[in-house]
């Protein structure tokens, strides 16, 4: 597999070279990448690649679709990383596991193509990562139920077609009172607020999203009514993976980019990786890497074999992520005044990084979820 996989990565390169590269500094600008591209990665195969094939997927190994998002990460395309993998490395395994029949006929061939985007609501204003405090409703009404709430800092935000809504069905029953829906977001009553502005993965569309007694029929629940939270917890153990691959890949990038600056960059009339502070760092941060990359390849390893649990998970978020962060800011302090310069990429290695430490669970929540498998609550 080793060989296919080399090809698949140089199908990869090719696509963003093409594609993206002429084009990424325009979208950051605009705070948006343009639904188009997406057609084009489901066109190429980019898109949702270990969905089953019966949908139209090729239903390849788990490396091939993580090295999209490592390939991308590494050259520093983390909005697009960050759009690409909530579509087809959460949203579509949400709908693959969970999803009726009738359910994956209608959405996943057309989000294998591309003509369908996906996003995932779950936060909302004042929650952050405490998903039992969720207050968005959908209360019973005939045979359907009818939506109402906010959500906020949603990925894909502006550009999904879908978005997979976490709901209270049953306020009072707590945890057990939250539903999973699939929306629509052509249906009356929905609505998209503003694209935020953030301080870093400016093309990663970020948004607020509205529901004001959206009609839901009693075929948008996904999974289990009332099973919502749980079918979250399920599914977090490959989005935290997925922000390890992108974190490990992303430091990585910002490696090789200082590699070469400090080989080109003089100081005092000799090159700045001629300094002992220099290659002290660089080694530093090489074995920081590797470290991270191993534990991140047993992860995947798990998690083929349907053994990556919660608190493994949440391990390696964390540990991926602070590396991230120290990595980056080691690398910029590198390029001196010139790494706080917007036209040097490294620059943007480091706002994106941030958020790495914050989304898909905090870092502080992480260690509450370790802390309570080692000793309980």
């Amino acid at each position: 597999m080793a060989a296919e996989l080399a090809d698949w990565r140089d199908t990869i390169l090719r696509f963003l070279a093409d594609e993206v590269e002429p084009h990424y500094e325009q979208w950051e600008r605009d705070g948006i990448v343009p639904k188009s591209l997406y057609r084009k990665m489901g066109d190429a195969g980019l898109l949702c690649v270990d969905a089953p094939a019966a949908y139209g997927g090729a239903e390849a190994p788990l490396e091939f679709s993580f090295a999209i998002a490592e390939e991308a990460a590494r050259l520093g395309y983390m909005s697009l990383v960050t759009n690409v993998m909530m579509h087809s490395d959460i949203v579509v395994p949400y709908i693959s596991h969970l999803g009726t029949e009738a359910q994956k006929q209608k959405y996943l061939p057309r989000m294998i193509s591309g003509e369908c985007f996906g996003a995932l609501a779950m936060t909302e204003p004042g929650t952050g990562s405490d998903l039992q405090a969720i207050k968005t409703t959908a209360i019973p009404d005939g045979d359907g139920y009818r939506l109402n709430g906010s959500k906020t800092f949603i990925t894909n935000g502006q550009n999904a077609d879908v978005v997979i809504v976490a709901a209270k069905t049953d306020p009072a029953a707590g945890a057990k009172g939250m539903t999973l829906f699939l929306v629509d977001t052509d249906l009356p009553g929905f609505k998209r607020g503003r694209n935020l502005e953030k301080v870093g993965m400016h093309a990663a569309d970020t948004s607020e999203l509205f529901f004001d007694d959206v009609r839901l029929g009693p075929d948008a629940v996904l999974g289990r009514l009332g099973g919502g939270f749980g079918h979250l917890i399920d599914e977090l153990p490959r989005e935290r993976l997925m922000l390890a691959v992108s974190a490990v890949a992303h430091a990585e990038g910002a490696l090789e980019r200082t590699i070469a600056y400090v080989k080109e960059r003089k100081a005092f009339g000799q090159p700045v990786a001629s300094f002992q502070n220099t290659r002290f760092e660089l080694a530093r941060i090489k074995t920081e890497i590797e470290v991270a990359r191993a534990f991140y390849e047993k992860c995947c390893r798990l998690y083929v074999e349907g053994k990556l649990d919660v608190p493994t998970a949440a391990m390696i978020k964390l540990a991926t992520s602070e590396m991230e962060g120290r990595v980056v800011d080691a690398c910029l302090q590198l390029f001196g005044g010139y790494g706080y310069m917007t036209e040097y990429p490294i620059s943007r290695y480091w706002a994106d990084a941030r958020v790495q430490r914050i989304y898909g669970g905090t870092n502080e929540i992480m260690k509450e979820v370790i802390a309570r498998a080692l000793v309980g609550r």
